[in-house]
């Protein structure tokens, strides 16, 4: 199944060259593998084909066609899974941090998707092709926790139409910056494109779509604030984004968060600890916990004594 990206260009964008634009707008594509798409006529601007050299103009409305990657062969890998649930319809995974959800270029092996496919031979729906085969959701490379993955078509339609209508169960911890004084809150704002970093999203009301995302705090140690998360919507980086926007970035986030990035962590200290959704054969609702990985824990203990010191 093809997909079809519809991009505008802001007033940041003009005078940029079209294979630099869309580079730097579109995941998991580099400049030439864009520049291939434009060469191969997947790529118009205001409806007409142009070429690579061509400079965005203001409100320009670019279509990127992205064929089917049914060239790339994914190879099956024996990847140890921690596999919390399983049945004939679906399972439930929980990745560790680290590891990549599904191959991109320039990444191509070691990713979830390559234990799975070794896993589950050819029970895997094949809605997101080759590239994707079962994965419903992604959750960052630097995020652990849990993840559904769909075995068959039918599954996996079901499951996206949870999503879609925000009955689908997503809950994380997190520790982010500064002292969350507010016991629990919601942030409700839109999450586009960065206007000037492309390969960063952000609060913006430009080429944006609507994310909501609850929190409630655990515990607090003074420079640091232990959350829990519950995302209504399921935008990328969603929970990064909003807690940055609000001035509780994440700790160890080198891409939202301070310039001085705590390197221990190796990304980003958030954990998506709970998922629960309505079983698409059984109609059974069912939901899934995942403990807190030692990269956390030894966090929290390490902030805590901290803390103790600071108000002893």
């Amino acid at each position: 199944m093809s997909d079809t990206i519809i991009l505008s260009v802001d007033e940041e964008s003009v005078g940029i060259r079209i294979d630099k634009f869309l580079s730097e707008s579109i995941d998991d594509f580099t400049r030439s593998g864009i520049s291939k798409l434009i060469a191969d006529g997947n790529v118009t601007v205001n409806s007409a084909v142009i070429s690579k050299n061509y400079k965005c103009k203001l409100n320009d409305d670019i279509t990127v066609l992205v064929p089917d990657a049914v060239e790339l062969d994914v190879q099956a890998e024996n990847i140890p899974l921690d596999i919390v649930y399983e049945d004939s319809d679906l399972l439930v995974v929980n990745k560790p941090k680290g590891m990549v959800v599904h191959p991109a270029a320039g990444n191509y092996s070691g990713t979830l998707v390559n234990a799975l496919l070794y896993h589950c031979k050819d029970s895997l729906s094949g809605i997101n092709g080759v590239i994707r085969p079962g994965i419903v959701h992604r959750i960052d490379k630097d995020t652990s926790g849990l993840l559904i993955v769909a075995k068959n078509d039918t599954a996996h339609l079901s499951l996206a139409q949870q999503i879609k209508e925000h009955s689908f169960h997503r809950a994380y911890q997190a520790v982010c910056y500064g002292n969350i004084k507010e016991d629990t809150g919601t942030v409700n704002q839109p999450i586009g494109r960065h206007p000037k970093d492309r390969k960063k999203m952000a609060v913006t009301d430009k080429n944006s779509k609507n994310a909501t995302t609850h929190f409630e705090v655990l515990e607090r140690f003074g420079d640091f604030t232990h959350i829990r998360c519950i995302l209504e919507t399921g935008r990328t980086h969603q929970i990064r984004v909003h807690m940055s926007y609000i001035g509780h970035p994440l700790a160890g986030d080198s891409v939202y968060g301070p310039s001085k990035v705590i390197k221990s962590l190796n990304g980003q200290c958030l954990h998506a600890g709970e998922i629960g959704f309505v079983h698409p054969r059984t109609k059974e609702y069912m939901e899934f916990k995942s403990d807190l990985p030692d990269y956390f824990t030894q966090f929290l203990k390490k902030i805590g004594k901290a803390n103790q010191i600071q108000t002893a």
